[in-house]
């Protein structure tokens, strides 16, 4: 049987170009050709992430960076703001790395309240918060600009954005909200292959690091801008995975950033309106759902398992069937990366082909 089409929260299918830039010939990593590799990538990548800042590029997922963010930005104690799976790991990995943490943990499918993030700050020795801005796990999209307007009220506590599942399909201001640590993975609205994420980082998180002992050397942020001064990474990096990037950056700026957050924003409203006129519910509340991907309610009590695994069979579409403590009690279907209304359509016509089996 062919390899499905993914419509799961990441990693989302790839397209034949950039597959074909992905094949272009290799070129050493110390070396003129691949500088110009480096730095041709950096003005899109500036755009899309609002900043006039470098934007690193790490050969790792994007956990690597999290967890980088926590060894080299957190030195008195870390407020991690948890509703989630990967949020929820965020507070877990902080304390493996030996930091100091607390959370605000509110309820799956919940967004965060941006006044209790000022009242636990205000109690003090807080130095950094985490914030997932889009939880794939629940589908809840966090109100991150008045997240970061609390944030920014506290003197010398950074903000650490996780943007992994909205980087590119939703516009992020990274400079203008004062994100001290904006973070993103490739594979899933960018649309490349898992392996490679990139970061930007304010001068307060560089300076912060450089007083911060045992950083370690992988995650280093400031082995990162030291060789960015070079058009480089600190150690090997993906090199065809970057020649992708190089692709669907320019892809991007030539379908244009409104025009590519439009499309998002549509497919995205279809499987809402399929979700509604089905007679599902959604996962996360009105005003705070994700643009790049839909977490069903299963209201309707059907087999998500079975679903999912028909719909497979029948159609090669491969859909997720919820993830962690709400698997079975959620489905989720990814409209990120390069789909259209034209391929999001023909994914819920599958649905509803199969879905008389289930209800």
């Amino acid at each position: 049987m062919p390899k499905p089409k993914l419509f799961i929260p990441g990693p989302v299918d790839i397209s034949p170009a950039t597959y074909e830039a992905m094949c272009a010939p290799m070129i050493g990593h110390r070396g003129p050709d691949f500088e110009e590799l480096y730095s041709s990538i950096q003005p899109g990548l500036q755009q899309i992430a609002c900043t006039t800042r470098p934007v690193f590029l790490s050969t790792s997922s994007a956990w690597g960076v999290m967890e980088g963010a926590i060894r080299n930005l957190v030195q008195q104690k870390v407020l991690n703001l948890c509703c989630g799976a990967f949020s929820d790991k965020w507070f877990d990995v902080a304390q493996r790395c030996g930091k100091k943490a607390e959370k605000i943990q509110v309820e799956w499918g919940t967004p965060l309240d941006p006044d209790s993030v000022r009242s636990r700050l205000a109690e003090g020795g807080f130095d950094a918060v985490t914030l997932v801005h889009n939880e794939t796990s629940t589908g809840v999209m966090n109100p991150l600009a008045e997240i970061a307007d609390v944030v920014n009220e506290f003197d010398d506590v950074l903000l650490i954005v996780d943007s992994v599942s909205s980087f590119s399909a939703v516009p992020i201001a990274t400079d203008q909200l004062g994100i001290d640590l904006l973070l993103a993975g490739v594979q899933k609205a960018m649309a490349l292959p898992p392996g490679l994420s990139v970061f930007v980082a304010s001068e307060a998180a560089l300076a912060r690091a450089e007083s911060t002992p045992d950083r370690g050397y992988y995650f280093d942020f400031l082995e990162f801008a030291r060789n960015h001064g070079k058009n480089n990474t600190p150690s090997t990096p993906s090199i065809s995975l970057l020649q992708g990037l190089d692709a669907m950056v320019a892809s991007i700026l030539k379908e244009g950033l409104p025009n590519r957050y439009q499309r998002h924003a549509e497919n995205n409203a279809l499987v809402h309106q399929w979700v509604e006129e089905r007679g599902f519910a959604h996962f996360a509340p009105e005003g705070y759902r994700s643009r790049t991907l839909t977490a069903v309610a299963n209201n309707q009590e059907i087999d998500v398992p079975a679903f999912v695994k028909t719909v497979r069979e029948k159609h090669n579409f491969l859909i997720n069937g919820g993830y962690g403590k709400i698997k079975g009690r959620t489905f989720r279907l990814s409209n990120m990366g390069n789909e259209t209304p034209e391929s999001m359509k023909e994914l819920l016509a599958a649905l509803d082909d199969v879905l008389p089996e289930f209800v």
